[in-house]
């Protein structure tokens, strides 16, 4: 036998937290699997300290831990509501070990290129080795690439993108200039605005912002009721509106700009200490950046300041080099796959954590691992309910934002509402899985 064929086994491209619920949920389904990850061990994104992980020490789950966790994983009771980094990396780890994943992941490999071969899949590794795979399971994350934004002019200070900004050190008692009004650039502004001698936070338009607690509980958990009880979009928008209003107050009584858009139009920014220390003057609002001019930068309100250190926390691009755009049906800047997973041709290639949620990621994607494990398996066990998936997943993309218009940006290019999109992979479970009476597992 060829050492090299692997025709009866799928390829799963790292292993982070989505690498690891689809090896798991294929194996419990008896579907033969290979786990190839760069680094020595599993986690990903979550693995502080590695090339491919964008997070910094201070990094906490922007959702709480019950709406993060996977589906029949949950994590340990005493670990706090919003888990910092270390405790999710440990998590993944006892995860893998629980389900004993480690068997099937060769680690300190890396994944050159992925090519089709007829009906199976050619995956080319780090130091010359090619194996031809039944399938590929893409899974290795898209907040690697950073993106930054172009301005005219130069800048003679330090530059750093969020993925690469890791502990204080590199901003303590300097001027800082934090560009971006995602999560991740009003974590690291709070962070700076404790660390630098002064903070200044660039954004081109105003958002909203909301409590991480409501009542002492996170306040994900109530958003989660309102979903359950079907309360219709615009009176869950009153009440998240009122609720932030209570507990926050508005953008602009802290001079911050009014959003341009509806509340849950844009991805939610869940910080109750951004507006703090705007308020108290430890961060200075600047609006966008008009130039670049050596050791100052001029804002387009006429502004100019002096400053130390820029931090773009500008999202990343979606980026899978190791494989052909046109394999993954790429247009307008992403993959085109249905439910963020399935190819519309393709029955043994999918992407799994391809997502920006608005909520926690990691059950979604066991959601999604269930899904692609079933389908594979339903190929020789069901094909007749494999053909109407595959009918299914050629087909037209359903509403992923429940009647959402997201704003027109790359950071919302793979926004969906949770809910919603869980109830979707249900309906397919359900045709998939019924003739065995199971049902998926519950979050």
């Amino acid at each position: 036998m060829d050492p090299h064929d692997r025709t009866k086994t799928y390829c799963i491209v790292g292993a982070g937290s989505s690498g690891l619920t689809v090896a798991k949920n294929m194996l419990e389904r008896g579907i033969a699997v290979e786990v190839i990850e760069r680094e020595d061990d599993v986690g990903g994104n979550w693995y502080f300290g590695k090339p491919a992980s964008s997070v910094c020490r201070s990094t906490h789950l922007l959702s709480s831990k019950r709406m993060t966790e996977f589906t029949d994983f949950p994590m340990p009771a005493e670990y706090p509501d919003y888990p910092g980094v270390t405790q999710v990396w440990e998590y993944l780890r006892d995860y893998a070990r629980h389900f004993d994943l480690y068997r099937a992941i060769e680690f300190n490999r890396a994944i050159e290129r992925i090519e089709p071969a007829g009906e199976f899949w050619d995956v080319a590794l780090s130091g010359g080795e090619r194996r031809r795979y039944r399938g590929v399971v893409i899974a290795n994350g898209h907040n690697w690439d950073p993106k930054y934004p172009e301005y005219p002019g130069h800048f003679d200070g330090l530059v750093l993108h969020s993925a690469q900004y890791k502990t204080p050190d590199a901003i303590r008692g300097k001027r800082v200039l934090v560009v971006g009004a995602g999560n991740s650039g009003c974590d690291i502004a709070v962070e700076s605005a404790q660390n630098a001698s002064q903070t200044f936070h660039s954004s081109r338009r105003g958002y909203h912002y909301l409590p991480k607690y409501f009542l002492g509980r996170p306040s994900d958990e109530l958003g989660e009721r309102l979903l359950r009880w079907r309360v219709p979009l615009a009176v869950r928008r009153t009440v998240a509106s009122v609720l932030a209003k209570i507990v926050l107050g508005s953008p602009q009584d802290y001079g911050l700009r009014k959003p341009d858009h509806k509340l849950l139009e844009s991805h939610p920014i869940v910080n109750s200490q951004m507006l703090y220390y705007v308020g108290h003057g430890d961060i200075t609002v600047k609006p966008d950046i008009a130039e670049l001019a050596g050791t100052h930068v001029r804002f387009t309100d006429g502004s100019e300041e002096a400053i130390d250190v820029i931090v773009y926390a500008t999202g990343f691009k979606i980026s899978f080099p190791f494989i052909d755009r046109a394999h993954l049906n790429w247009h307008d800047d992403k993959p085109l796959l249905y439910l963020h997973i399935f190819h519309p041709r393709y029955d043994n290639l999918f992407v799994a954590g391809l997502l920006q949620p608005d909520s926690g990621q990691l059950g979604l994607v066991d959601y999604q691992a269930q899904l692609i494990a079933e389908y594979v398996a339903a190929q020789e066990r069901a094909p007749e309910r494999a053909a109407r998936v595959r009918q299914i997943k050629a087909g037209p993309q359903p509403d992923l934002g429940a009647g959402i218009h997201y704003v027109h940006s790359t950071r919302h290019l793979l926004e969906i509402e949770h809910y919603t999109y869980r109830q979707h992979i249900k309906r397919l479970m359900r045709l998939l899985v019924s003739h065995a009476g199971k049902e998926p597992q519950q979050v």
